[in-house]
């Protein structure tokens, strides 16, 4: 883990510290359950609930992605499908997920949220042309060089195989408010731009633990992708 890695974790785990001692659970909380909008939060179950109807096949996989490591939650996703279409299985017979959490969500989203708020410098990954912070996505449609090898596929064509992808709301609310706090921004606002800007086929899920949990009862095994 490197220096801006280490340092975005302490800053997650302070502003939970710092909004429960502040402000009560409403400061951590996304403010659809904060403030008591229970049919926003009713909703987003409902559709969360649903999705996970999607996982099929014999060989079912959830990959706990906590950090960028480097893209691993999104390789080792496409790992999944390239050794068990190597021993026999078609994709119609696999499913893999990855939980994007904690410091990982930024590869949920679009890169115009990653240019205009730094989210490369903001949790510690780099451009692999540019060896400086990210400004793209480079897991999401991926360009020559930004795999380890060629044939590695990102987010978008793993999701055309039927891999699924979901990501915490709960880290959306946090980080959006440590962002919003650090350019003096609305942290409510920032927050629904957040949300509106992950990209196409990822769920929003109530938390990244809430989905591994269901990923489990659906039949996927664990594996972490973290770091």
């Amino acid at each position: 883990m490197n220096e801006t890695e280490s340092s975005t974790r302490r800053d997650f785990i302070n502003t939970l510290l710092l909004g429960g001692a502040a402000g009560g659970m409403a400061a951590i909380l996304p403010p659809s359950l904060a403030y008591g909008d229970t049919t926003t939060a009713s909703t987003q179950l409902s559709e969360a609930e649903e999705w996970f109807k999607k996982i099929k096949g014999t060989h079912r996989v959830a990959f706990d992605g906590t950090t960028p490591h480097e893209g691993l939650p999104i390789i080792w996703n496409w790992a999944f499908y390239y050794s068990n279409n190597g021993t026999g299985s078609s994709d119609e017979d696999i499913t893999a997920m990855t939980v994007l959490r904690h410091s990982a969500i930024p590869f949920a989203m679009k890169t115009e949220l990653w240019e205009k708020y730094q989210l490369g410098e903001f949790v510690g990954v780099n451009d692999p042309k540019t060896q400086k912070p990210s400004l793209r996505n480079t897991m999401y449609e991926p360009q020559e060089g930004d795999m380890p090898v060629p044939i590695v596929q990102g987010i978008k064509d793993l999701q055309a195989r039927g891999a699924l992808f979901c990501v915490c709301d709960l880290a959306l609310n946090v980080y959006s408010g440590a962002k919003a706090g650090q350019i003096g921004a609305d942290p409510a606002a920032l927050y629904e731009e957040w949300k509106a800007g992950v990209l196409p086929g990822i769920q929003i899920v109530p938390s990244g633990v809430w989905a591994l949990e269901r990923a489990q009862k659906h039949g996927c095994a664990y594996i972490f992708a973290g770091n």
